[in-house]
């Protein structure tokens, strides 16, 4: 089996990507996506990227899969209908919440409050307790909560989350009851919360857990679907950046909520590593959607918590935020206030934007580029042709809309407000976290980043702007180059002075065995695991931690270990809040992650050509660019060199994306195959 198949599903078109392992060679496929069932669009992709490649789906080994089946059950509220079981008295624990409200003061006056997962009238209490120190308060009564999942059965729930109070302690009593409902609903799946999340904190580990459940049913009929045709291993990319097996997905799907922008920031990693860039702001731009993320040192920002529309789940997952600004984003001038906006609507893959030729009328980003001049006739390798005409008559809609003189300048105003969309959500990720821009490089991909890439560089000052090869299917190439991955966590609630290293020494090594087991589990050997920990601390009185990085070469029988947790995270409360407290440190949780090896993928490098790009021209072309129009060269991107210097304006053309650089700039090619576009100024 020679070949590895990275597979990455969005909202308007599904990429592949194939790589021999052998030699390092890679195909690329990229077709429209099917919403109504993801796995046709994956299979055709399959089909057509293993013809590219003379072989057979016999020949591939693994399949790495970024999916938002997870992502789409929650957004459009079509997960199972779920029944939930809470310890007496915590019935109402989804109702109450947090009692957070999102926006200003009085901002719950017209705040809809969205419906929880599980509703209440599918809620049941067991009669049961068990303390906070783990011993039996009050019995499991076997009888009761029998009855009230022949109950639920009744009331014909797809899915059954059990979430007892204290259960991150001790989880027998969920383990009974999950044994009692496996004989009253058979082949109903059931989510365990001391399984899915044992850790403190009742809401969020019940709502973790009903997440869980309420996907549970959907994303299991997806893999089974999926890997019935394969005929190969599959798995599945998590949130945090790491693989998981498919049996493990279909156990556990919270995990992989953010499964599809996590692929696209492993790429990332992986193409600005072979350019010498380490700290970097990712950029991807799909046609639905853009998902930004930050990295540091080579490795993303990993936060404790989820977020997928109104739903907060508290799990791992890379830190990428998601506005609606994508290709497809829909642009509309309100009749009220005759101000142009952009997204978050979309056209989608169908009928998709109007240039698509697919029946679509309103403007979108991609119709605003092809009057622009940005875009070449065809995209994605000649299975989509533009339709010039149809793109000017939609965004001339705009143009009339708001009494401009000429269809040029709607469109520009389209992609100005664009650009400011996804440049609010840059900051998000880089000034409002506390990091400076300008001290990042920008990797842009997706099928529309590239684009877009120049104009979000002069607006953050992150230079070099990196264009990575293929930047298109980059999101499969992340899923096709990841490593395996498990964690194991435990809330261990102690100040610091009553702990001692060689305690805390121990959880790790108990943890690590536990997540190594399963990471040996799916064939990779003990001598290739990557072992990292993590604690989440806080200043005792505190109501909330901070996860901090630990060292297990600190617990060496010095008392180094403690002292230098606690030193990172007086570091990180500071960055963050500029202050910090006398009061005594206090451990709250402890996590322990292994990895396998990342594959082997032979990067390209390109033979050298000088800085005279000329041997890439295909043509000029006219172009409109702040405010008038001028001429464009067009480059091939397949012909361009090592060394090679594109100066601006010019649009640089390949199978799955275009690079718009803009006058005053340009872009150089380094030999991995990136563009690193700069000002001409910048040396």
């Amino acid at each position: 089996m020679r070949y590895r198949l990275g597979v990455d599903v969005g909202g308007t078109f599904t990429d592949i990507l194939l790589i021999d392992s052998d030699s390092g060679t890679s195909y690329r496929a990229k077709t429209p996506s099917t919403p109504q069932d993801q796995s046709v669009g994956v299979l055709t992709g399959i089909e057509k990227v293993c013809a590219a490649a003379d072989t057979s789906l016999a020949e591939v080994g693994q399949v790495l899969h970024g999916t938002t089946v997870a992502t789409n059950a929650i957004l459009e509220g079509k997960g199972a209908k779920v029944g939930l079981v809470t310890t007496a008295g915590f019935r109402q624990v989804l109702q109450i919440a947090r009692s957070f409200v999102p926006g200003g003061l009085a901002g719950w006056i017209i705040w809809p409050k969205p419906e929880p997962l599980a509703a209440l009238e599918h809620t049941v209490e067991a009669v049961e307790r068990i303390g906070a120190d783990g011993e039996v308060v009050t019995a499991l009564d076997e009888d009761d909560i029998r009855a009230k999942l022949k109950r639920l059965r009744a009331d014909g729930v797809q899915a059954i989350a059990i979430s007892l109070i204290n259960s991150y302690v001790d989880g027998r009593h969920e383990a009974r009851i999950a044994a009692i409902a496996a004989e009253e609903l058979p082949g109903v799946p059931v989510s365990v919360s001391s399984r899915v999340l044992p850790e403190l904190r009742e809401y969020e580990r019940t709502i973790t857990t009903v997440a869980n459940g309420y996907v549970q049913p959907q994303v299991a009929s997806y893999i089974e679907n999926l890997t019935s045709k394969l005929d190969t291993k599959l798995y599945i990319l998590r949130s945090d950046g790491g693989l998981s097996s498919a049996t493990a997905a279909a156990e556990n799907p919270v995990s992989m909520l953010l499964s599809g922008p996590a692929g696209g920031v492993s790429g990332a990693v992986w193409a600005a590593t072979q350019a010498g860039y380490s700290d970097l702001l990712t950029f991807d731009m799909g046609g639905t959607s853009t998902d930004v993320a930050l990295v540091q040192n080579g490795i993303p920002r990993v936060g404790r918590e989820t977020r997928v529309g109104d739903l907060t789940v508290r799990s791992a997952s890379v830190d990428v935020r998601t506005v609606g600004a994508g290709g497809g984003s829909i642009a509309h001038v309100p009749a009220l206030t005759k101000a142009l906006r952009v997204g978050p609507q979309s056209a989608g893959a169908d009928p998709g934007p109007a240039a698509y030729g697919r029946g679509g009328t309103e403007p979108t980003v991609t119709d605003a580029n092809v009057v622009l001049g940005y875009l070449p006739t065809e995209l994605a390798g000649g299975e989509i042709s533009l339709d010039r005409d149809a793109a000017r008559a939609a965004v001339q809609q705009v143009a009339d809309a708001m009494g401009l003189p000429s269809v040029e300048a709607a469109a520009a105003g389209i992609v100005d407000i664009v650009n400011e969309n996804m440049f609010g959500a840059l900051r998000l990720v880089s000034v409002q976290q506390g990091y400076d821009p300008r001290e990042f490089a920008l990797v842009a991909f997706g099928g529309a980043g590239p684009l877009h890439a120049n104009a979000l560089g002069k607006l953050t000052g992150a230079w070099p702007v990196i264009i990575p090869p293929s930047p298109g299917v980059l999101c499969a190439y992340g899923d096709a180059t990841t490593s395996l991955r498990d964690e194991a966590a435990r809330t261990y609630i102690r100040r610091f002075s009553e702990l001692t290293d060689d305690e805390l020494k121990g959880i790790f090594t108990d943890l690590a065995e536990t997540a190594a087991s399963t990471v040996e589990a799916e064939g990779v050997a003990r001598a290739d695991h990557t072992v990292t920990y993590q604690v989440d601390i806080r200043y005792h009185g505190q109501g909330f931690e901070i996860t901090v990085p630990a060292s297990i070469d600190d617990f060496d029988g010095r008392g180094a270990g403690l002292k230098a947790l606690g030193a990172a995270f007086d570091a990180e409360h500071e960055r963050l809040f500029s202050f910090l407290l006398s009061n005594e440190h206090e451990l709250v949780a402890i996590r322990a992650t292994v990895s396998g090896p990342r594959p082997h993928v032979q990067a390209t490098t390109l033979e050298d050509g000088g800085t005279d790009p000329s041997a890439a021209v295909r043509l000029t072309t006219n172009v409109h660019i702040g405010g008038s129009s001028t001429e464009a060269t067009v480059y091939d991107r397949a012909k361009l060199l090592a060394g090679n210097v594109v100066p601006g304006p010019a649009i640089v053309t390949e199978m799955d994306s275009t690079t718009l650089v803009l006058p005053g700039h340009a872009a150089t090619v380094h030999p991995s195959g990136s563009l690193l576009i700069r000002p001409i100024e910048e040396k």
